[in-house]
């Protein structure tokens, strides 16, 4: 039950993944997106050939290159061409349009590599000593600017890439916790933990390069969370350096000792603290895993079967919902004729007399609230091309479709309002003049008692400045998200992209505190600059 079934390389400077594993459009799917969005043939996003990029001179001061040495081994400080390119930020939309199209300005000054959480507390002192930006760097997925290595008024930046970080530290397979250094990807940590028969059970779509302290700094939640939960959800205790020393967090089950400062850390993006190991909550690899599809005559019927399942506490590992538009495409997409309704997939995981217990009391939820069971084929489609997604984005620049996707949540009474209201900021600012609209799927992925998650893909035609075009869009959804009193991520994190909007998702005063505590654990601003906390006007 490992997954994905495919091995990946590293990831392209220019594209989500693996170039092995493109997906280019067939002849017929190009002239289906142009009738639909309203694109010429030729009307395809160039890319920039690495040879042709023009990276800036190094600024990096030579004492401070000297401290890096002294801290991780010269060899394991970078300065060449490939590597400070492909730490140049992110895998959203307009970091991969910035890189086609030959800007690389910002891309750091070094790439340091520590092989430990001392090594990476002497950088961190390091650059505070000498003013030297430090960007924490794990997968590099981030699709909300978490690790554009911005300067911050400093010299320069380094990216610290955590890949060294990569050991399984302990098991407790009595009380069912592992540690796990912060820079092992999901398929590293999946095949470790499989050794002593345990899962972390998190599947996010980025599972193949993101890693376990990214997870982490940016409270990522995966497609099995109604299973498995959260990842902040798993986290029991956990180690971070910052400039000031090292905090762990965290001590048995749960604690009344006070505030409890994991939350510090959690989806604090590095700002305030680097994550060098995690102590998890795992499981057992479970023995049987079953797949079912479900159909709902429309979204409105689909939600709040959902709602059923999620207040009744009755938890499929996996139960996500497509909105009607999001459903017809997808049939498309598979080859299959598109039929009305909506379309939920649900899985179950464990134990065969678990599995067979739950799928009786799931079935019977959803039945009663208007579902009718399709059975485990349609599945099969989705969960096939889970992780090759990302790379259908690429071939849609290609063929000059401006692709993105954003989420938020809401609770059950404001759903279908928060969903029309970014459906309509979305189709008004991705509307061209000659009046092609926009593809705005939606589908809801992640359920609570008290409410759930929207997630939204958008295509559209990419136009003379689509870098624009994606921002005006994503401003139009952020400011109806605020006005529906939503929040601004539900688990993409902060970034940079949607910081301009943490100060109505905490308040003034939640901000003051941010900048508290970054005050304290990192004085001189060094850490990840431009992220997460608002500046001060």
């Amino acid at each position: 039950m490992t997954e994905p079934t495919h091995r990946v390389g590293e990831a392209s400077w220019d594209s989500w993944g693996d170039p092995a594993h493109a997906a280019p459009l067939t002849p017929s799917q190009r002239e289906l997106i142009g009738q639909v969005l309203g694109i010429a043939p030729d009307a395809g996003l160039p890319r920039t050939p690495e040879a042709e990029l023009r990276l800036p001179p190094g600024s990096l001061p030579p004492d401070a290159r000297a401290a890096l040495a002294a801290a991780v081994g010269d060899e394991n400080v970078d300065t060449g061409a490939a590597a400070r390119v492909r730490h140049a930020g992110g895998k959203s939309t307009p970091d991969l349009l910035r890189r086609r199209g030959g800007d690389v300005s910002d891309a750091p000054d070094a790439v340091v590599l520590p092989a430990g959480h001392d090594e990476v507390a002497a950088v961190l002192t390091a650059c505070a000593r000498y003013g030297v930006a430090v960007v924490p760097f794990g997968g590099g997925t981030s699709v909300v600017g978490g690790v554009e290595p911005l300067r911050g008024g400093f010299a320069a930046a380094v990216a610290l890439d955590l890949r060294r970080l990569s050991r399984l530290v302990a098991v407790d397979a009595v009380s069912r916790t592992a540690t796990l250094q912060a820079g092992l990807r999901t398929p590293e940590a999946e095949e470790l933990l499989a050794a002593h028969g345990f899962t972390l059970g998190h599947r996010p779509q980025s599972y193949e390069y993101a890693t376990v302290g990214g997870y982490a700094a940016t409270r990522s939640s995966g497609q099995s969370s109604a299973g498995y939960g959260r990842f902040d959800d798993m986290v029991v205790s956990l180690r971070a350096a910052t400039p000031r020393g090292t905090l762990e967090p965290g001590r048995g089950p749960s604690s009344a000792a006070g505030p409890d400062l994991r939350r510090l850390l959690l989806g604090s993006e590095g700002t305030v603290g680097v994550i060098t190991e995690v102590t998890l909550r795992v499981h057992p690899r479970p023995q049987e895993r079953h797949d079912e599809a479900w159909t709902f005559p429309d979204f409105a019927t689909g939600t709040a079967a959902l709602r059923a399942l999620a207040q009744d506490g009755v938890r499929p590992t996996l139960v996500r919902l497509s909105d009607e538009q999001e459903t017809s495409v997808n049939a498309v997409l598979a080859g299959e004729e598109a039929a009305p309704g909506c379309l939920a997939v649900v899985t179950h995981e464990g134990g065969a007399e678990r599995v067979a217990a739950v799928r009786e009391l799931c079935s019977d939820t959803l039945r009663r609230a208007g579902g009718t069971g399709l059975g485990p084929e349609r599945v099969a489609h989705w969960r096939s091309g889970r992780y090759l997604a990302p790379y259908l984005r690429d071939s849609l620049l290609d063929a000059g479709v401006l692709a993105e996707t954003l989420e938020t949540a809401t609770t059950w009474s404001e759903l279908h309002r928060l969903r029309d209201a970014v459906t309509d900021a979305l189709a008004g600012a991705l509307t061209t003049p000659e009046g092609a609209a926009p593809l705005v799927l939606c589908h809801a992925s992640h359920v609570y008692p008290e409410g759930a998650s929207l997630y939204f893909t958008v295509a559209a035609a990419a136009g003379a400045d689509p870098g624009g075009r994606w921002r005006a869009a994503k401003r139009a959804a952020g400011d109806a998200i605020a006005a529906c009193g939503a929040t601004i991520s539900h688990h993409h994190a902060v970034g940079t992209d949607h910081r301009p909007w943490m100060e109505d998702e905490v308040g003034p005063l939640g901000v003051e505190v941010l900048r508290a505590v970054k005050d304290t654990l990192d004085p001189a601003g060094v850490l990840n600059p431009g992220k997460l906390i608002p500046e001060r006007s």
